[in-house]
């Protein structure tokens, strides 16, 4: 029996077979922020001579990638990716997920929405017939928590500060437990257009391309 950890490993290593045809010169890979995108760094390492660098979306990953001798580079001076590769919290067989479980989610909506594929690998666990059970993130800025979080329990949900916390941009997270998600776009744009809102952990509107999840008897594809 494969644990946890196997898993990921395995799903991380996928990854790497994955994506090995777009490692090229100048090529600038985006890369993810959680437990499996970890192992994708520590694997991405041995082939670091072979790319460009890495657009991180935390600065928990860029710390990992230069660790590997990876260059990081400010997604600013990056014109496009041909992947980014990430894990999720959850995720649907329209490859729909929820992100934000690390407290990463808007650096990693930005460095997504710039990657031609997003390739979202995890063990099978995360796969899910409706998406919710795991708490939505919703990133916020401080002075409009309350605000947000009254207009979130309207939606049905209930939201609680992710205590001890703060994001990479300086902001607070609201863990929303309950909803019932039945249409992923439209809620996570309801979400978005709240005022205070930074971005929810929804990703419905942008979803996956590609998911790599590591089952028992091998790496499935979706």
């Amino acid at each position: 029996m494969l644990s946890s950890q196997d898993l990921k490993l395995a799903a991380a290593r996928a990854a790497i077979d994955y994506i090995e045809p777009c490692l090229k010169p100048d090529v600038v890979i985006g890369v993810g922020t959680g437990s499996t995108a970890d192992l994708f760094i520590d694997a991405l390492g041995s082939h670091r001579s072979r790319f460009r660098g890495a657009v991180a979306s935390s600065e928990r990953s860029a710390v990992r990638l230069r660790a590997q001798g990876i260059e990081v580079l400010d997604l600013n001076a990056v014109q496009s990716m041909p992947v980014y590769i990430d894990g999720a919290d959850e995720i649907n067989a329209k490859l729909q997920m929820i992100k934000g479980g690390g407290g990463a989610l808007t650096r990693e909506k930005i460095v997504a929405s710039v990657a031609e594929r997003f390739i979202c690998i995890a063990d099978d666990s995360k796969l899910v017939a409706q998406l919710g059970a795991f708490p939505l993130p919703v990133e916020v800025i401080p002075m409009a928590r309350e605000a947000v979080a009254r207009s979130l329990a309207q939606l049905g949900g209930k939201p609680a500060l992710r205590a001890g916390f703060t994001t990479d941009n300086g902001n607070e997270i609201l863990d929303v437990a309950g909803l019932a998600i039945l249409d992923a776009c439209l809620l996570e744009s309801v979400i978005n257009a709240l005022p205070g809102v930074v971005t929810n952990g929804l990703f419905a509107l942008r979803p996956a391309d590609v998911a790599l999840l590591a089952t028992q008897d091998g790496v499935r594809r979706l």
